[in-house]
């Protein structure tokens, strides 16, 4: 109880300074969303427009900080991030409720694969060190993670969607297709994540199997595996249950802190396939100097890669006992 009670209390801490920080950086630059917006519409700014929008933003310039700060906090516990600057007049959590399932289904999906597969070819590789396995399957993945996202989406793009013909390359799902809780939609979904999900794929599991494999090569000389191989045991059993199991402990915290960072998605992927991710969702928000939309997606991405992070530290307590008491 103490470990969880230590690491709540460092969540509720980490999570108030996030807010804070989310707070104070846009009221540090100079403007506002209603000044940037009468900007953009490159006319006379007039007092009682100014006014309006500033009314329609949430924008008091009469407060006091500390009342700002509360009011703030107390939007934030209701979900109220203000209206959007780029999608006028829609609130901005309505707007990322829309980008977060894209996100969540492509890039969610593509991580947990990613872990998966390279966590178990990292696995394999350490076990059979040495072999013709190990030797080439994780240069060849280390190599290919090591390029750039979007330059891998653009050679797939342009492999199997401009030469072949195979698969589409843009956006979502088909424009002409109306949306609908139909098997077809739900396949043409399915064909329009098969690009972006490979990009991810082939540049996230390099990363994986490096790290499984250099856990595995420290445990698989630990007592306890030379035990398990002295009492007879089949060799699939003392790799997954005793070697592997304890190999992949290290790795739960940085597999948290990616699905943390589902949420932001994979901003160039979505950027090159044109996915309506809160990714690309994102880039539109800098772009178009949203500050409403950009704070609420960086508050977004922080609360969840923190709360990933607790979650790892309580899956490691469970799993491995003796960091409780080393923490």
């Amino acid at each position: 109880m103490r470990f969880v009670a230590r690491r709540v209390g460092f969540l509720l801490v980490a999570l108030w300074a996030a807010l804070t920080v989310n707070f104070l950086i846009p009221r540090l630059m100079p403007g506002n969303p209603a000044l940037a917006m009468m900007g953009r519409l490159r006319g006379h700014i007039n007092p009682a427009s100014l006014h309006a929008l500033e009314v329609a933003f949430g924008i008091n310039t009469h407060q006091s900080l500390i009342s700002s700060y509360f009011a703030y906090l107390n939007n934030c516990a209701h979900l109220n991030f203000g209206t959007s600057l780029l999608y006028f007049p829609q609130p901005v959590s309505s707007i990322v409720a829309k980008a977060l399932p894209w996100s969540l289904g492509l890039v969610g999906i593509s991580t947990i694969l990613g872990f998966v597969i390279g966590t178990a070819l990292g696995a394999v590789s350490a076990w059979r060190r040495g072999g013709r396995f190990d030797s080439v399957m994780p240069p060849i993945f280390i190599v290919v993670s090591a390029f750039p996202y979007f330059w891998i989406g653009l050679m797939l793009i342009w492999l199997f969607g401009l030469t072949l013909n195979w698969l589409p390359y843009l956006g979502g799902y088909t424009e002409t297709v109306t949306p609908t809780l139909t098997w077809s939609f739900v396949f043409n979904i399915l064909d329009h994540s098969v690009l972006p999900a490979a990009t991810i794929l082939i540049t996230a599991i390099g990363g994986w199997i490096l790290t499984m494999r250099n856990n595995m090569i420290t445990v698989v000389a630990e007592d306890y595996v030379k035990m398990g191989r002295a009492k007879g045991l089949k060799p699939r059993r003392v790799l997954w249950h005793y070697a592997a199991r304890n190999a992949l402990l290290p790795n739960l915290t940085g597999f948290a802190m990616s699905l943390g960072f589902v949420i932001s998605g994979a901003i160039l992927v979505e950027y090159v396939f044109n996915y309506p991710g809160v990714g690309f969702l994102l880039l539109q928000a800098v772009e178009n100097e949203d500050y409403p939309l950009m704070q609420a997606l960086f508050l977004l991405i922080t609360v969840t890669v923190l709360f990933a992070i607790f979650v790892a530290d309580i899956a490691t307590a469970l799993l491995d006992p003796r960091t409780r008491n080393s923490s």
